[in-house]
């Protein structure tokens, strides 16, 4: 694969857990301006770039334009990864996840398109497929939105699309499918399931599943979404531009199974964390059952070759975790 090399790279939400790693992994080789504002994000995720002569902190917020403006300056890429996440956030605050989500989005896209920066790529959403119950999910086959967050990611990609047949600027949504791994933040009441239960686990505390634990998720290690933003820059390719990707491993694992394989990886380096019992509890408002990401587009059209299964990328998460004790 070609690596993106001197460029300059704005990544907002760049204090965050996957805008953080985004950070990591472009600044080796380039400029990088983090725009965040920390409402989600943590300055521990960045503090080691901050003396790095070709990083830049933007502390704002996408919500101000003029702070958009600026941060797009000189820009070759735009990564868009600020938003409030989390379905339950934004069914208990629909009004600050649409200003955040939507608001933004457009303040950010429209900078951006003032600018001329050469592509626009962002953190879509596997919530956009909604009440569908096809599986795999494919690109071009979306259900009604079962949250205001999903209504948020969606009109997401009807701006960008708009967007690129109005006023010529590529753009690329990456639907991220229940991302993992390093930096991901186990507290506060959105925690994501992966690090709230290896905290749970590693306190020998019992973990709450939602519903019978078989409900069924496409759980994707961290270093196949930085693959695959780096596939979305580098692409020449004119049918590849303009259009939505899933980024996913392509793999359904259920929630039961989720903990068990955690329980195993942890249990390696705590052996009394095997025997910690789980919790069943109710079914989580607006989650769909099954999420199934078919990923044959994003080979065909960028090259994707995943390199990390759940279980893989749960073992170097795990590892990750007890080496570093954040939690």
């Amino acid at each position: 694969m070609n690596q993106i090399v001197d460029k300059k790279i704005l990544i907002t939400g760049g204090a965050g857990f996957i805008g953080s790693n985004l950070c990591d992994y472009f600044l080796k080789r380039n400029k990088v301006i983090c725009l965040d504002n920390f409402a989600t994000g943590f300055k521990h995720n960045i503090n080691r770039f901050l003396s790095h002569p070709n990083f830049t902190l933007i502390e704002g917020d996408i919500r101000d334009f003029e702070t958009c403006e600026k941060a797009v300056l000189g820009v070759d890429f735009v990564l868009h990864q600020a938003a409030l996440g989390s379905v339950p956030r934004s069914i208990n605050d629909p009004i600050t996840s649409n200003d955040v989500n939507v608001s933004g989005f457009l303040n950010m896209l429209t900078a951006a398109r003032n600018a001329n920066v050469k592509r626009f790529i962002y953190a879509a959403s596997s919530s956009t497929y909604g009440d569908s119950e096809r599986l795999p999910k494919i690109e071009e086959h979306i259900g009604k939105p079962l949250s205001p967050y999903a209504v948020t990611k969606y009109v997401n990609e009807l701006y960008a699309d708009v967007f690129s047949k109005t006023y010529g600027i590529e753009t690329i949504g990456l639907r991220y499918f229940n991302v993992f791994g390093r930096n991901q933040d186990p507290n506060g009441a959105y925690a994501a399931v992966i690090p709230k239960f290896v905290a749970q686990l590693l306190a020998h505390q019992s973990p709450v599943i939602n519903g019978d634990g078989n409900y069924s998720r496409d759980f994707t290690y961290i270093d196949n979404v930085i693959q695959m933003n780096e596939l979305a820059m580098v692409t020449t390719d004119k049918e590849a531009v303009n259009t939505v990707y899933n980024t996913a491993f392509g793999e359904r694992t259920t929630l039961n199974e989720l903990v068990s394989a955690l329980k195993e990886f942890l249990s390696v380096y705590d052996p009394e964390i095997a025997t910690v019992p789980v919790i069943h509890g109710q079914n989580r408002v607006g989650d769909i059952p099954h999420s199934l990401a078919s990923v044959d587009k994003a080979k065909r059209l960028l090259g994707y070759d995943p390199k990390f299964s759940m279980r893989e990328g749960l073992k170097e998460a795990v590892k990750w975790y007890w080496e570093t004790r954040k939690i």
